[in-house]
């Protein structure tokens, strides 16, 4: 009798820790992160847009909290990417700039890449990675990724499906991504052949065609429109997963050119904003009658098809549960036929050539951040906390509890999202090869930059003041020689050696960052 005793109490107290275990796993909330491309600061409602409406991410907004003062790890796509899942400033990453990984032979060649998958796809970085979904899928997380990738080439261990991601579905490659209407995309490890004809990106409109009539880019808008197809396997990953905590990267190409969106967006810009001129494609992308419409067609349709994911999520009974975070990879662009003038896409940051995508100004790395939490995150609320997209791995272990790896650079900013109080950053940090060699620091309310360090103009030395001169249009560099010093001193202290010779700044490398502009 005492033994069956012990045998009952002993089965109980399994069946307990059991349940308990479980229903610790089932109270960990699920997480979307959506992140644009290309996105400008000014973009959303929330931020101020007027031409550009975006009803569905502004109600994120309302109901959760919006940052003004959140940052991009980089100007442009790949290595923003890689920090964001890996939680390392650039000045640690392996990937400090895009990396079509040219040596293979012709990268650029839409048509070569079709028939050669080798072809495809960015630089890999190392198998062994800390990354935020496998850290996720430590605590057993169901883990997505939809959108572009762009971290790695088929066929190597720098695909999704081997960096933590249980289902992948979308561009292997980011030049593939420069059409909306690709042959082909990937689910998992393997090709999806489309139902679409073989426009090689960058295409001109063909000669005698008038610029003026819709037929004319007919060849330009095919049949299957990659981000609508994304979308469908958005709502598939969630019915799969959704009796899981599970962790979705929707990493929409969206709005990165070229100019494509569905018509029916298309019409109600046009019928909205009247006759504008056509883009013909002097620098790049394909042609558009309708520039202006069209950018606007494709932010308002990545918007609907945000508000479709929370039905969604209501629906299942799901959302409540859910945190929900909107940004984008980086400021917006200069190019393509979009007018980031006319939409005042980066707000008070200026968004001309130089001051956008692929520059560390404020225009090209300060980016939206909309966390949405119901019953968590307080609604509409609003924080000036200074934030970077590295800080999201350290965020997600608080909200989670999963064991980081490796080192991170990120302060979790997970107390900001519950309104309680924040380690703050001394400083944040960029270090970007790209478009001459740049770098910048932000410490408090001072920015300083300095470009040009790898091509023969004299390098730099800028220092701005962000709350009175948010458009860093006042160098105050010889006000604050003790505020160089330091930043310098930073500098020097966090930059390591990339492993990749083409993210090398010979003047970083040879120590020659010093105030007297050397």
């Amino acid at each position: 009798m005492k033994l069956r005793i012990l045998y009952i109490s002993l089965l109980a107290l399994a069946l307990f820790s059991c349940n308990e275990q479980n229903l610790k796993q089932n109270s960990r909330p699920n997480i979307v992160l959506i992140l644009a491309d290309d996105l400008g600061y000014g973009e959303l409602g929330a931020y101020g847009q007027e031409l550009i409406e975006t009803p569905n991410i502004d109600a994120l907004a309302q109901s959760g909290m919006k940052f003004t003062s959140f940052y991009s790890s980089a100007p442009v796509c790949a290595p923003a990417r890689y920090m964001l899942l890996s939680g390392r400033h650039s000045g640690h990453s392996f990937i400090r700039g895009n990396d079509e990984w040219s040596e293979r032979g012709a990268v650029w060649d839409y048509n070569e890449m079709i028939k050669d998958s080798t072809l495809e796809g960015q630089r890999p970085i190392p198998s062994n990675t800390p990354m935020l979904s496998k850290m996720l899928k430590s605590v057993g997380y169901k883990t997505g990724i939809v959108g572009k990738w762009g971290l790695g080439a088929p066929h190597t261990e720098s695909i999704p499906n081997k960096m933590g991601f249980d289902y992948f579905y979308g561009y292997n490659c980011q030049r593939i991504a420069h059409t909306y209407y690709p042959v082909h995309l990937y689910e998992n490890e393997h090709r999806v052949n489309l139902e679409n004809d073989t426009i090689a990106p960058h295409m001109k409109m063909k000669e005698g065609l008038d610029p003026n009539l819709d037929d004319s880019y007919a060849e330009f808008n095919l049949n299957q429109y990659a981000p609508t197809l994304m979308y469908e396997k958005i709502e598939q990953f969630v019915d799969r997963s959704k009796d899981n905590p599970f962790f979705l990267y929707w990493a929409s190409p969206i709005p990165h050119n070229p100019l494509q969106a569905p018509k029916k967006w298309v019409d109600y810009y046009q019928k909205k904003f009247g006759e504008e001129e056509p883009y013909l494609n002097t620098k790049g992308y394909f042609p558009n009658r309708t520039p202006r419409a069209t950018y606007a067609a494709m932010i308002s349709y990545l918007d609907e098809n945000v508000g479709k994911l929370v039905k969604k999520l209501k629906e299942e009974g799901i959302y409540e549960n859910t945190i929900i975070l909107f940004t984008s990879d980086n400021g917006v662009t200069y190019s393509g036929g979009t007018d980031g003038i006319y939409f005042n896409s980066s707000g008070p940051f200026g968004e001309e050539y130089g001051r956008g995508k692929g520059f560390v100004y404020e225009g090209g790395i300060r980016v939206p951040l909309i966390a949405s939490w119901p019953g968590k995150i307080q609604a509409g609320t609003k924080t000036e906390h200074m934030a970077a997209q590295y800080d999201i791995v350290k965020t997600i272990s608080e909200l989670t509890g999963f064991e980081l790896e490796g080192s991170q650079d990120g302060i979790s900013f997970y107390p900001t999202l519950l309104g309680q109080d924040q380690k703050e950053h001394e400083f944040l940090y960029w270090e970007f090869p790209e478009y001459g060699g740049q770098i910048a620091i932000r410490m408090g309310d001072y920015k300083l930059i300095r470009k040009n360090l790898k091509n023969q103009e004299e390098p730099s030395l800028e220092l701005y003041n962000l709350i009175e001169d948010p458009a860093e249009l006042s160098n105050i560099v010889d006000k604050h020689p003790e505020l160089v010093q330091k930043a310098l001193e930073i500098f020097n202290r966090e930059h390591q050696t990339p492993e990749v010779d083409r993210f090398k700044i010979p003047l970083l490398e040879k120590g020659l960052l010093s105030n007297d502009k050397q």
